[in-house]
């Protein structure tokens, strides 16, 4: 404490009495703050050419066609709703306002996702220059958070993160502003409201954020519950949860269904006593090892702090973090999952790594903050240029068999981004073929929920597709939701030729009157094997006999 306390002595003989009869007066040193307008400028002027150059990515350069989740989100936005199955209807909404702008493109797709990355690098900047009162860290924090695999893939694929993950950032930024500045608290208790709102409205577990909250005032600042903020804050977070709500009573609350499935509320998966390990194993990957290392640190360091800033950012982080390690004992869950945890993390990890900076160990901290920087470029610009490496990738590899046709994909997470133009030109071209010889358009499906969205949206005219997942024992999904679809709701589609991408359905003749040989369409790149496809022309479809669908959803 010596370090952060002064003593305010007397200057004079005329206090020296006063001094003599007082005891010695100390006070918390005030955090030295550096001048904010550069490098605030700096942020901004960063965050600009940040957004520049993704837009010039994604417009010009970009390699990739839409993953299956994106293509998945777009295929929701043709049809808006209240909700969905497994999440709320933000991601839909910007997506089909972002169509309703730019047409429907995958610039357009996507560039909801670019907004979000600068918004929330934003959040960053501004949530650790409050908590830190150090603008100079923040600036430089922020530059580093750009550098992570994760944020640099969010900015240009549009996923519920990006928008859940700017929602959480303001929020956050909105308490803790509440919190600290008496006089005009309402207003950021309104900004963290709207922002918890559509938080909610992008992903449930935005809910943990006022959870959290609760339990940081509980702790620290009971008095906090006299005033109105705090309720006006809970208030309208529920209010958010209302088109949800209004949806789930309408189908059956599948999605309530859905998320207790996935949080392992059901049947443990298999090797489940493995699956803690695997999620902090995957953590660390993703973090790059030192950011992770930093997180971990800070949260030790500032478990127990005066400083009102920090303490609420652990309680922001902390029990989020701690929640979903103890859902992996049930579930393998996924490595998004506990991002949010990590955007108070950071101000605890920026904090550790300034007082680190300052230490005995001042050198080797710094040449792991280089190293995992440089690594973290590294790491994005293959991801997003996989071309360069992928030749390499393809060396470290076994030839492709008759049983393993693309084994790139081992070690290539961007395969499952390639070939879908490849894949809908040949569908489009056995559409042709059907059309003049039956005088029909054949109807499109796939085996899982990943297909019909790439199916609809690289095919041409964009045409319906459906999911036969739900009786081929794949998981329910939204497909399941639409009606009519041919699970569902055979009588409708009885003696349809249908156009089928998945692996041979059990009991073909049960299903068609007759299916033609299978079609494999394979997706090259200089060379390299990237995706396979099977191809069926199912023609008189009949309905499934039986439905094969998986215990839960």
């Amino acid at each position: 404490m010596d370090a952060l306390t002064h003593t305010y002595e007397t200057q004079s003989d005329r206090l020296a009495p006063v001094a003599a009869r007082c005891d010695i007066v100390r006070h918390p040193a005030p955090i030295p703050t550096v001048r904010g307008f550069p490098h605030t400028i700096a942020a901004t002027l960063f965050i600009l050419t940040w957004t520049i150059l993704n837009l010039g990515y994604l417009a010009f350069l970009c390699p990739h066609d839409l993953a299956p989740d994106e293509a998945h989100y777009w295929h929701w936005s043709r049809q808006l709703d209240w909700s969905y199955y497994s999440k709320g209807p933000l991601v839909a909404w910007l997506i089909r306002g972002s169509c309703e702008l730019l047409g429907t493109n995958v610039l357009a797709v996507r560039l909801p996702a670019m907004l979000s990355s600068a918004a929330l690098l934003a959040g960053l900047y501004v949530l650790i220059a409050d908590v830190l009162r150090d603008r100079r860290l923040a600036f430089s924090a922020m530059v580093c958070a750009a550098t992570m695999p994760a944020i640099s893939a969010g900015a240009v694929l549009m996923t519920i993160d990006p928008p859940f993950l700017t929602c959480w950032c303001w929020a956050l930024v909105g308490v803790r502003r509440a919190l600290a500045i008496r006089r005009s608290s309402l207003r950021w208790w309104l900004l963290a409201s709207i922002c918890s709102a559509l938080g909610v409205l992008a992903k449930y577990p935005m809910l943990l954020l006022p959870a959290s909250a609760i339990g940081y005032l509980l702790i620290h600042r009971r008095r906090e519950f006299r005033r109105p903020g705090i309720w006006v804050f809970l208030a309208i977070t529920l209010l958010g949860c209302v088109p949800i709500l209004v949806w789930n009573a309408g189908n059956e609350w599948v999605s309530f269904r859905h998320v207790l499935g996935q949080a392992g509320l059901g049947e443990p998966t298999p090797a489940a006593w493995f699956s803690p390990f695997a999620y902090v194993g995957g953590q660390i990957g993703i973090l790059l090892g030192f950011w992770f290392a930093a997180f971990a640190a800070g949260v030790w360091r500032f478990r127990r702090t005066s400083d009102t800033g920090l303490s609420l950012m652990w309680w922001a982080s902390v029990p989020v973090w701690g929640l979903f390690l103890l859902a992996s004992v049930r579930t393998a869950g996924q490595v998004n999952w506990p991002a949010a945890a990590y955007i108070g993390g950071s101000v605890l990890a920026a904090a550790w790594i300034r007082d680190s900076l300052a230490g005995p160990h001042r050198r080797l901290v710094l040449r792991f903050l280089i190293a995992t920087t440089a690594l973290g470029i590294t790491c994005s610009h293959w991801l997003r240029f996989p071309q360069v490496v992928r030749p390499t990738l393809a060396r470290l590899t076994s030839s492709p068999s008759e049983d393993n046709p693309t084994p790139i994909r081992k070690l290539d997470p961007t395969a499952r981004l390639q070939g879908w133009r490849t894949l809908a030109a040949e569908i489009d071209r056995i559409r042709d073929r059907v059309r003049r010889g039956s005088g029909h358009d054949p109807a499109l499906a796939g085996m899982l929920w990943t297909l019909p969205g790439e199916l609809s949206f690289y095919c041409r005219d964009h045409p319906p597709a459906y999911s036969f997942g739900s009786a081929l024992a794949d998981r329910h999904s939204q497909y399941d939701c639409w009606r009519p679809n041919p699970v569902a709701d055979p009588e409708l589609f009885r003696g349809r030729t249908f156009l089928y991408v998945g692996e041979a359905i059990p009991n073909f003749d049960e299903v068609f009157d007759r299916v033609e040989a299978p079609m494999y369409v394979t997706h090259f790149e200089a060379g390299i094997p990237i995706a396979r496809w099977t191809v069926w022309v199912c023609n008189g479809y009949r309905g499934f006999p039986e439905r094969r669908t998986r215990t839960g959803y």
